[in-house]
């Protein structure tokens, strides 16, 4: 049996929405994801800088964005999977850190269920919650081997 691999460090999973963006970040082994924080949009350079502020505080690695799967859209229509697409590619441009890709499918409404399960108000944001299991989802697939971890160098930035 092959050993998963090992993440020099923390990841941290981001849920982009609308209107707010769910933080939530691993454990140093890499094995269990927490929720972090929720971001109230503004514009994108103030997103950028607080995701980055909560990512050097949290000592992150690399980042597992949720990117929604749009198998009906028309090529070229305005959707949700194309907005964070471009959000993604303005945000790669603040940071050396590896950043993955992560299928969301599904995500807002697993959230819904554990904040349930968690008595959370009906009415309360659930993006954390979306970014915890999203990164909880690429954690898993990465310890059954069903993916690659994030490229580092030996500086543990991406190369």
């Amino acid at each position: 049996m092959t050993t998963p691999p090992r993440i020099p460090g923390r990841l941290m999973g981001i849920d982009h929405g609308l209107k707010r963006i769910g933080l939530a970040v691993s454990d140093p082994s890499g094995l269990v994801a927490r929720e972090l924080a929720i971001i109230q949009r503004s514009s994108r350079m103030e997103d950028f800088e607080k995701i980055l502020a909560h990512a050097e505080a949290q000592e992150v690695v690399g980042f597992v964005v949720g990117v929604p799967a749009n198998p009906d859209a028309l090529p070229g229509a305005r959707n949700h999977a194309a907005s964070v697409l471009r959000w993604l590619d303005h945000f790669k441009k603040t940071t050396t850190l590896p950043i993955i890709r992560w299928d969301e499918t599904l995500s807002s409404q697993d959230a819904q269920a554990l904040a349930r399960r968690a008595k959370r108000r009906y009415d309360a944001p659930i993006d954390d919650l979306a970014a915890r299991i999203i990164l909880q989802s690429y954690l898993d697939a990465l310890h059954e081997g069903l993916t690659e971890p994030p490229v580092l160098d030996d500086t543990g930035t991406s190369g």
